[in-house]
C-alpha cells in the first residue's frame, strides 16, 4: 500500500505553489502519507484499490427484483449479491444500499446518482456485469473517464475511472 499525495506543482497536481497550493493540500498532509505508507509496508497491509469504497444510499423502487440484480452488480461486480432488500458487499468495504419499497409510479427525473470509481482496467469487467444483471448503457462518449448506466427503471450511475481525465 502506498499513499501518494502530489506536490505543489508537479504533474497533475491541482496545487501550483505555496504549502497548500489550491488543492488543499499541506506539507503535514504528504508527511502523513508517507507515514501511513510506510506503517502499511511494515505490517504487509496489500492495498485492494478496484473495491468501491463509500456509499451510503437507500434507493426507492417498486420492484426490488428488477432493480436489485443491477445494483448488486453494478457496485460489487456480482448480480447474486443480494440480502432479501441490501445490496451487501461480500468483502464488508462498502456500506449496504437498501431498496425502500414504494408504490408503483411514474419515473420522476432522477435527482441524483451514484458515480463508481473503479481502476481503469476492471472498468469494462464492470460494466458488463451491471449491463448482464439487467442494465443497460446510456452513453459512453466520455468512456473511458466515465460511462452512464442505467438500471431496469431508469436509475442512472456512472462507472468512473481516471484515465481520460
Amino acid at each position: 500500500m502506498d499513499v501518494r499525495l502530489p506536490s505543489p506543482g508537479s504533474p497533475g497536481s491541482p496545487g501550483s505553489s505555496g504549502s497548500s497550493g489550491s488543492s488543499g493540500v499541506t506539507d503535514a498532509d504528504r508527511e502523513l502519507a508517507r507515514r501511513i505508507s510506510s506503517l502499511a509496508r511494515e505490517h504487509e497491509v496489500v492495498s485492494r484499490p478496484a473495491v468501491t469504497t463509500v456509499i451510503e444510499l437507500a434507493l426507492d423502487t417498486a420492484d426490488v427484483a428488477a432493480v436489485g440484480p443491477f445494483w448488486a452488480a453494478l457496485l460489487t461486480g456480482d448480480a447474486g449479491a443480494l440480502d432479501g432488500d441490501d445490496v451487501v458487499d461480500p468483502t464488508g468495504r462498502m456500506p449496504i444500499l437498501w431498496f425502500q419499497h414504494t408504490e408503483p409510479h411514474a419515473t420522476p427525473r432522477q435527482r441524483f446518482h451514484l458515480d463508481v470509481w473503479v481502476p481503469h482496467d476492471t472498468a469494462a469487467g464492470r460494466i458488463a456485469a451491471a449491463v448482464a444483471a439487467g442494465g443497460r448503457v446510456v452513453d459512453a462518449t466520455q468512456a473511458p473517464s466515465f460511462t452512464v448506466l442505467a438500471d431496469a427503471e431508469g436509475n442512472r450511475a456512472c462507472v468512473c475511472t481516471m484515465l481520460g481525465r
